[in-house]
């Protein structure tokens, strides 16, 4: 029977047992949707629940600086897997889970990313002791080579967005104008590097909890469909 978006508000809520806090990932190729979702599932969570009892942490707060980025050689594949700290998130990811499991303790910082300035900016995103669920999403949270299947690991489920390939492009190459590149710098950029990192994150579909199409965000019906889903 297909599924609406109150039903995936119920799956999230449902995550956190025993008052224990739970880490939800939501991944997907670029453009797919994921922040979208993170920040709806988040905003009605907390509508519900209470201000502070869902957070939401991005992966791209781990996106090396440019600098770095330089020095490694590796800025013009900006977005790629290993652009990122992996470690590092992985590690954020089990110290939210083991910082939150009685509902005290200390304001857990994580990074977030400035988009006007594609840069990762540190201790940005505070997640409150009493936050019972953390939504976190990004591209690779279902690849499992080197550290990131330390991340796999550290979540409770991972959810998959997907939409129609030219609807995902189209959005893609809009929001790099949005941040400053030219229309023939973002749709290069689009297919030289954003969709090589795509079709390396669509190899970790089948290891999702659920698949969620485009619909759900619209409000219409989702379909499940991936390893663990009755």
């Amino acid at each position: 029977m297909p599924l609406t978006f109150d039903d995936l508000l119920a799956r999230a809520r449902a995550l956190p047992v025993d008052g224990r806090r739970a880490v939800l990932g939501i991944a997907g190729s670029p453009g797919a949707g994921k922040t979208t979702l993170a920040e709806r599932l988040v905003r009605e969570l907390n509508r519900d629940a209470g201000p502070a009892w869902a957070a939401h942490v991005p992966m791209d707060g781990f996106h090396l600086a440019d600098a770095e980025l330089d020095r490694l050689g590796r800025r013009d594949r900006k977005g790629a897997p290993d652009t990122f700290d992996a470690a590092g998130y992985a590690a954020l990811l089990r110290r939210l889970r083991e910082d939150g499991a009685d509902g005290c303790g200390d304001v857990v910082y994580a990074p977030g990313f400035e988009r006007v300035l594609e840069q990762p900016i540190a201790g940005a995103v505070p997640v409150e002791p009493a936050a019972r669920l953390v939504v976190t999403e990004g591209n690779y949270l279902l690849l499992d080579s080197g550290a990131w299947g330390r991340v796999r690991r550290a979540l409770d489920e991972v959810w998959f967005c997907e939409i129609d390939d030219a609807e995902r492009v189209r959005r893609l190459i809009a929001r790099h104008e949005r941040f400053g590149k030219s229309p023939e710098d973002a749709e290069a950029w689009v297919r030289r590097t954003d969709e090589r990192n795509a079709a390396l994150v669509a190899t970790g579909r089948g290891r999702a909890d659920l698949v969620v199409p485009g619909s759900a965000l619209r409000g219409g019906a989702v379909g499940t469909g991936a390893a663990g889903v009755g």
